[in-house]
C-alpha cells in the first residue's frame, strides 16, 4: 500500500508570543536537539511513508533549513522524497493559504501526479509516537471513508481547546465540537487524518472553489452523516505545542521529568530523527553539578544545571546556576549569574551576576537577548 504524507507546518500561534517571532511553530526546538516536526516526520518515515509533502507558510526560514533535502529521514530518494510546499503568486492569484483545505487544494500538483492510493494528513506541531501502520490496518476493518485520530483526554488538558467528538458504540463519529464551552466529551481529535487520495480530491474540488477553506469544518464535517468517518483512539502520549507557553514547557519538563514519556518518544516504535551538526561531546568541569537535565552535544558546563533542558552549544559558567529552564542553542550564561523558571531562545547572552527568574510562566528572552 502506498501513502502520501502531508504535513501542516505553516502556522502560526499567538500563544507562544516570542518563541514564534522568526519561525513557524513547527521548528521550535524540543528536547535539546529537535524540532517539533521531527516527531510527526518521524512517524511517517518510520511507518513506511517514503514520499511527505509538508506545507509551510508562516516564517518558514527556519523549518526550510532544519529539513533541508530530507536526508536524515532517507527522504532524498529519486522516486518518493521530501517535498517543501509553500504559498506562491501564479495566473490565477493564488497565495496565501486560506485554510488547510486550501493550503491542500493549492498543491493538488503532489495529489494527481503521485502513484498513492491513500494519504495521511497530520500536524508538525504536535509531539507524539504512534506507528501508522495500526491505523492503516482499523482504517480498512472499519470500512471507513476517514478514520481521524482522537484520544480521551486527561485533566491536564483544557478541553474547551479542543475538538470534542461523540462516537457511538462501534466508533463511528456521531457529533464533533469544535471548541466549546461545555464539550459533552473528553475524547478529543488529534490533527490526524487518513482517507483515500481520490475521495480527497473530489472533496477538495467540491469544497474549496466555493469558499470552504478548513478541511475539518468545510469539508468533512459538514458531511459526517453522508460519509463513514471513524475515530481511532490513541493510547500514548501526545501534546500539541501551539497551545501556549506553558504548554512548550510542559513538553520539554515531561521528557526531563519521566522516564516513560521519554521512553515513548525516543526509544519505542523507531528512532526521530533530526538533522545532525558537528558539534563535539558536551564537557562537564570539575566545579559541575547536573542533576535530572538533558544536556545536548556541544555544551561546555561549568556550573550548577538541575532540572532543565540545555540545548547545543550552551556555556554554563562556574558559579552560575539554571534551574527548572529551557536554554537554546549557543546561549551563554557567565560567572554567578542565576536562570530559573525561564525560556532562553538561542544566542542570548546573561551576563556575571544577573539573574533571570520566572513566576507563574516561565519568563522568554527572546533570541540574541543581552542581559
Amino acid at each position: 500500500m502506498k501513502v502520501l504524507g502531508l504535513i501542516l507546518a505553516g502556522g502560526k500561534s499567538e500563544k507562544l508570543g516570542p518563541l514564534v517571532y522568526k519561525r513557524a511553530s513547527a521548528a521550535l526546538p524540543i528536547g535539546g536537539k529537535y524540532r517539533s516536526i521531527d516527531f510527526t516526520l518521524s512517524n511517517m518515515v518510520n511507518s513506511g511513508i517514503i514520499k511527505v509533502g509538508v506545507l509551510t507558510q508562516y516564517n518558514p526560514r527556519s523549518l526550510m533549513d532544519h529539513l533541508g533535502s530530507g536526508k536524515e529521514w532517507d527522504l532524498d530518494r529519486k522516486k518518493g522524497g521530501l517535498f517543501i510546499l509553500q504559498p506562491y503568486i501564479g495566473f490565477s492569484g493564488e497565495y496565501w493559504y486560506k485554510g488547510t483545505a486550501d493550503a491542500i487544494f493549492q498543491n493538488m500538483t503532489i495529489l494527481r501526479r503521485g502513484e498513492e492510493d491513500y494519504v495521511l494528513i497530520g500536524s508538525g506541531d504536535h509531539i507524539y509516537k504512534m506507528n501508522y501502520n495500526d491505523l492503516y490496518l482499523y482504517h480498512f476493518s472499519k470500512g471507513a471513508d476517514i478514520t481521524l485520530v482522537t484520544k480521551d483526554l486527561d485533566d491536564s488538558y483544557d478541553m474547551r481547546e479542543y475538538g470534542s467528538v461523540v462516537v457511538d458504540d462501534n466508533m463511528r463519529i456521531l457529533h464533533f465540537h469544535e471548541k466549546v464551552e461545555n464539550p459533552p466529551s473528553r475524547k478529543a481529535f488529534l490533527g490526524v487524518y487518513f482517507m483515500n487520495k481520490h475521495l480527497l480530491m473530489e472533496l477538495l474540488y467540491s469544497t474549496v472553489p466555493n469558499g470552504g477553506n478548513d478541511l475539518l469544518l468545510d469539508v468533512i464535517l459538514p458531511r459526517i452523516n453522508e460519509l463513514n468517518v471513524y475515530a481511532y483512539d490513541f493510547k500514548g502520549y501526545w501534546r500539541n505545542i501551539k497551545k501556549g507557553v506553558r504548554e512548550y514547557f510542559k513538553i520539554n519538563m515531561d521528557i526531563v521529568c519521566d522516564r516513560n514519556v521519554r521512553d515513548e518518544l525516543f526509544y519505542e516504535n523507531g528512532k526521530v530523527y533530526t538533522k545532525i551538526k558537528d558539534f563535539p561531546p558536551a564537557k562537564f568541569t570539575a566545579n559541575s553539578s547536573v542533576k535530572n537535565s538533558i544536556v545536548a552535544d556541544g555544551c561546555i558546563i561549568s556550573g550548577m544545571v538541575e532540572n532543565s533542558v540545555i540545548f547545543r552549544g550552551v556555556i554554563v559558567k562556574a558559579g552560575a546556576k539554571v534551574e527548572n529552564s529551557i536554554i537554546m542553542q549557543g546561549t551563554v550564561i557567565e560567572e554567578g549569574a542565576v536562570v530559573k523558571n525561564a525560556i532562553m531562545d538561542k544566542d542570548c547572552l546573561i551576563r556575571e551576576g544577573q539573574k533571570v527568574i520566572g513566576d507563574f510562566e516561565p519568563v522568554i528572552l527572546e533570541k540574541r537577548t543581552t542581559i
